[in-house]
């Protein structure tokens, strides 16, 4: 009998735009100042902003990364896990590795002089979709010039991307295919999960809210999906939501994008 697999753990996964946003940085400021809201002040971003990092990145990378604690003397505050260090290590070196090669072959601090394409110097690229949801290729739907794509996240919930052909052929999307599933915080709509229709179908995911921000044009929500991913969205104005409340996040599949994992 074989024994149970632990839980995958992707550090290539959440490292794979290490040196071109601040997420890194702010889970080393994290460790340094074993405040969140510090690290945010050190890194130039909100609160709100670094909480967001830390939940995507904690995605990416399929292990807790910061130990939260709340309350206390000083309001609570946040350690680095082992799985956050070694994180952490591993994207040092990764930089000092990139540092060299990039002085290989770019002697003069000049990507055009040196003969080496601008588009190599430009990347990973930073994007403005909060969320970044690894998952697997389940299905390929093809209709007409359009293919609905089957993905499935962790605990087995379902999404649906509605992509063309030729997105398809030019990736390679093939069933099994990990894959990384992108919509902005603004195409999700979050509501109770008691009003939801239907739960636990494609692209309506259930989960608990972990944060609300309150606004005049709509409550953000932070929630955990009951897979253990982080998911961010807007519910109406006044919504009544609070941290704990059972919610249901819908994105459209018009708004998913994927993106290939290296």
């Amino acid at each position: 009998m074989s024994k149970p697999r632990a839980p995958a753990v992707s550090y290539s996964t959440a490292l794979g735009h290490a040196s071109a946003d601040k997420r890194i940085e702010i889970l080393r400021l994290i460790g340094r100042s074993g405040s969140i809201s510090q690290a945010g002040r050190e890194a130039g971003v909100s609160y709100k902003a670094a909480w967001q990092a830390i939940d995507t990145l904690t995605n990416l990378a399929g292990v807790a990364l910061v130990e939260r604690s709340v309350g206390g003397a000083g309001g609570g505050g946040a350690s680095v896990t082992a799985a956050g260090r070694q994180l952490l290590t591993l994207a040092d070196e990764l930089e000092q590795a990139r540092a060299q090669v990039l002085a290989r072959f770019q002697p003069r601090g000049d990507s055009q002089a040196a003969g080496m394409p601008p588009a190599l110097t430009q990347l990973p690229v930073r994007t403005s979709m909060r969320n970044q949801l690894p998952c697997k290729v389940q299905a390929l739907d093809l209709q007409g010039q359009i293919v609905r794509v089957w993905l499935q996240l962790a605990g087995g919930a379902a999404l649906v991307s509605r992509i063309t052909v030729e997105s398809a052929e030019l990736l390679g999307l093939r069933e099994a295919l990990p894959v990384l599933a992108l919509c902005k915080a603004t195409a999700v709509s979050v509501g109770r999960a008691a009003d939801a229709p239907i739960l636990h179908t494609a692209n309506v995911l259930a989960g608990r809210a972990s944060r609300v921000a309150r606004g005049p044009t709509g409550d953000e929500v932070a929630a955990q999906l009951d897979g253990g991913l982080q998911m961010v969205g807007f519910a109406a104005p006044a919504s009544g939501l609070r941290p704990g409340s059972r919610v249901a996040m819908t994105v459209e599949e018009s708004a998913l994008v994927i993106a290939l994992i290296d």
